[in-house]
């Protein structure tokens, strides 16, 4: 038998069973499809944390205590103050440093109150990170000198507590000490799941009279040159563990952020996709019970034409060919249904998603492959029925 006539039987087989072919090929279409949805979130995820790493500014060190790790505790800074002219030395610019010390604390004008992160720092933060200003002006080093009590808000704060009057010269009230608001920050979104405009900046040297401490938690620094970056960091570790003997410190770039975080990410999606592709195995298990029902419902068939001449291998081509044409096409269905569900998900809600062309590629590979190895035992067993037992079936 000729390949196309082959191809011609078995897609006269799934035709005469439309009902039961469309059954058998769900499990493979949702299969299909979830492999393809769950990639997409995974690799829309890793997009947007890649857009917010970099929207923080280029050139970026952090500088922590302790060994940097993500879901590791934070150790006990003993940074201080003077560190932001020390470390401004190491690196040969005090306008490169930014210091931060932050809480969780509730702003209050009236009757409107917003519970948001007080970040105390200093005024090198527009050059150090991307940060403009939507009206107003920045903290300057004179209100960190002075311990001013001025603030500059998030542009979300702003709404939730003077709504469509300007906050410019108005009085907030933080963790029950008045503020006068000298600015406010434009529209910035989110990093890492926090919302960059629900914060209030304040004079480093007042949130630490406000919080009750004299430490800083991090600072960051803003390096020159791509190219000068490493170094930069050795030196700054280096400068600070000889300051500070015993403790330990770290200094974290962008780019170990990201491929921290990527790697995180990665092994997410994988798993993700292998958890989808459990309802593939059970997809190919269908199809695999399906084609065996088929065979023992064809038996005299198979039987008539054994004894009209045709070879095992005609009989093993055509149950083959109906498994995989089962497989491909619930395949390529559910990757239509998977795009499409990325797609909707990206644009009309806030689950990032991105279609990864390897994702198709795998499910599509995967499906095709199914069908073959599911296929193989109901075709090799229709091929091997004894012609004359198969003609004498009911």
């Amino acid at each position: 038998m000729r390949a196309g006539e082959a191809f011609g039987s078995a897609t006269t087989a799934l035709r005469a069973n439309r009902l039961r072919s469309a059954l058998t090929m769900l499990g493979v279409i949702i299969g299909v499809g979830a492999v393809v949805v769950l990639v997409a979130v995974g690799s829309g995820a890793k997009r947007e944390v890649e857009e917010q790493v970099q929207g923080l500014g280029s050139n970026l060190i952090l500088v922590v205590p302790g060994e940097f790790s993500f879901g590791a505790a934070a150790s006990v800074s003993r940074l201080t103050l003077e560190d932001i002219d020390f470390l401004g030395r190491v690196v040969g610019n005090r306008d490169a440093v930014a210091a931060a010390v932050t809480s969780g604390e509730e702003v209050r004008v009236g009757a409107n109150s917003a519970f948001v992160t007080i970040n105390g720092t200093n005024e090198n933060v527009p050059r150090v990170f991307d940060r403009p200003l939507a009206k107003g002006r920045f903290l300057s080093r004179a209100d960190v000198d002075t311990r001013r009590r001025v603030a500059v808000l998030g542009a979300a704060t702003a709404e939730q507590l003077f709504g469509d009057k300007e906050p410019l010269g108005r009085q907030v009230t933080i963790a029950g000490v008045r503020f006068r608001v000298i600015g406010v920050f434009a529209e910035q979104g989110s990093t890492f799941g926090v919302s960059r405009d629900q914060e209030v900046a304040v004079p480093v040297s007042a949130a630490q009279r406000l919080f009750g401490v004299d430490r800083i938690d991090a600072l960051a620094v803003k390096a020159p040159t791509i190219e000068s970056i490493e170094p930069l960091q050795e030196r700054i570790v280096t400068a600070l563990e000889e300051k500070y003997d015993g403790d330990r410190f770290s200094a974290v770039t962008q780019t170990q952020i990201l491929g921290t975080i990527g790697t995180i990410l990665g092994l997410l999606t994988l798993v993700l996709a292998a958890i989808a592709g459990i309802s593939l195995l059970v997809g190919g298990v269908g199809v695999s019970n399906i084609m065996l029902v088929s065979v023992r419902e064809r038996t005299r068939e198979i039987g008539l034409r054994k004894a009209l001449g045709a070879r095992q291998r005609d009989i093993l081509a055509q149950f083959l060919i109906e498994a995989v044409l089962l497989t491909t096409i619930g395949g390529i269905v559910g990757m239509g249904l998977g795009i499409s569900a990325a797609l909707l998900a990206d644009r009309f809600t806030d689950l990032p998603a991105e279609v990864a062309w390897w994702s198709l590629a795998l499910a599509f590979g995967v499906s095709a492959g199914v069908g073959i190895f599911f296929g193989v035992f109901p075709a090799r067993r229709a091929g091997r029925l004894d012609p004359v037992e198969a003609l004498r079936s009911e």
